[in-house]
């Protein structure tokens, strides 16, 4: 087994119990689909498609001519109905194409991505990290020049508590997330392909183990947050250390995630699109479990699907509890980065907290922060609008895991402050 050497991290209540052995299950088809055009790091999508116009499932809505985006297509045989600004997961605004599908859908059917080598194939599905972070496929399978890729390391972690959606997609599907770890090891050349998954999915292990053969190692991983962050995985295997201002890229490494590997099999094998994914719907509602929905479903209609509320509400988050959104607004679409949705009661959330609070020097987030950050340092200076000092504290090397808001008796926003520095830093970046 290999052990957890990333410095910090915390194990919190893991809570998986409710959708870890839930089979997934197509979610619903509903009234309408609010399909974002920025579903992805990069530019923004252009609608092409306008009112009244008839799509078919797999079609492209939405595309930009920009190096690092991702197109968009239709998850449904439908019609657009309107094409207007709608409120996101991530609390922002953007435009979005609305489908009304018809009543009748094949779902064994779709408009095929055009041939092509690999990278082709997969920039035209529309594949993008399905971990959370939505990093364009295509353009993580091309290294820059002269850089060599040595390993390829898939995460099967999960480590955010509640989400199950990769360990089913392991259990259920692991010839698909081999199939992809191939042609991802294939297509930047590497020599090693190592899959981590923590030691408490077993199930998961045992099926990927099974499949693996020779040329892909199934490794078990002591289960503690945040195991499967980019870096934090590297160090598990490489005991290499990705160097401040670089990627993984450029110590030998390539990280995807389990649920990103199998869309790139379907892509490139099926020539299919991206156009649905794995959530995990649990907490406060009547049917707990992992759902394939097609993007653009709109968040209330999910929750409806999954028997809706079951008991009183005090907060609805997109994604995880250590690194999801709350949403103010249900009527919110999935999109491709969107891995659970996790309803929680009013006695499982901490009253709200007025304004930054006083730091008592506990250490705590110092201990806890898998970056050996000062997080309380940063976040003081963030609140102070010091700019020039925080940067001094490399807020861009934190990797938001939400371990230093977690571990904080006092409940400062540290994260966030810790995000508004690293806004700061980047703009100034930007501009010189």
């Amino acid at each position: 087994m290999s052990k957890a050497a990333f410095k910090g991290g915390v194990h919190p209540p893991e809570h998986k119990e409710a959708t870890a052995s839930s089979p997934i299950e197509r979610g619903p088809v509903p009234g309408r689909l609010v399909v974002p055009m920025s579903q992805h790091l990069g530019a923004a999508c252009i609608p092409q498609v306008a009112v009244g116009d008839s799509v078919r499932r797999g079609e492209i809505v939405g595309s930009v001519d920009a190096a690092v985006s991702a197109p968009v297509h239709s998850p449904v045989d439908g019609e657009v109905t309107a094409i207007a600004s709608s409120l996101t997961t991530g609390g922002g605004h953007a435009t979005c194409v609305v489908i009304t599908p018809l009543a009748e859908q094949d779902f064994d059917a779709f408009v095929p991505v055009p041939e092509g080598d690999v990278r082709a194939r997969v920039g035209s599905a529309g594949i993008v990290g399905l971990g959370g972070a939505a990093f364009p496929s295509a353009v993580k399978l091309s290294p820059p020049k002269g850089v060599v890729v040595h390993t390829v390391i898939l995460n099967g972690c999960e480590c955010e508590p509640y989400l199950t959606c990769d360990h089913r997609l392991m259990v259920e599907s692991p010839g698909r997330v081999l199939a992809g770890a191939r042609i991802i090891a294939e297509t930047v050349g590497a020599k090693r392909v190592v899959i981590g998954v923590e030691e408490n999915k077993p199930d998961a292990i045992a099926a990927l183990d099974s499949l693996a053969g020779d040329g892909v190692e199934v490794r078990s991983l002591v289960t503690r947050y945040p195991q499967g962050a980019e870096k934090q995985l590297i160090w598990a295997f490489l005991r290499t250390e990705v160097p401040h201002g670089k990627l993984p890229a450029a110590i030998g490494a390539l990280v995807h995630n389990v649920a990103t590997a199998a869309a790139i099999a379907d892509a490139v094998e099926l020539r299919k699109p991206l156009m649905e994914r794995v959530v995990t719907v649990t907490g406060r509602v009547a049917r707990p479990g992992n759902y394939r929905v097609l993007l653009g479903t709109l968040v209330s209609d999910l929750i409806e699907f999954a028997g809706g509320f079951s008991g009183d509400v005090g907060r609805v988050v997109a994604g995880g509890p250590m690194t999801g959104l709350a949403l103010a607004d249900l009527d919110v679409p999935i999109s491709k980065g969107t891995s659970g949705i996790v309803v929680f009661g009013p006695d499982e959330i901490a009253p709200l907290v007025q304004g930054d609070q006083p730091c008592i020097r506990c250490g705590r987030c110092v201990a806890g922060c898998p970056m050996s950050l000062q997080p309380f340092a940063i976040a003081t200076h963030a609140n102070r609008r010091d700019w020039i000092t925080a940067e001094t504290l490399h807020p861009i090397d934190c990797i938001e895991c939400g371990v230093c808001a977690y571990s904080c008796p006092t409940r400062r926003p540290l994260l966030q402050l810790i995000r508004l520095a690293k806004s700061a830093v980047m703009a100034k970046g930007a501009a010189l």
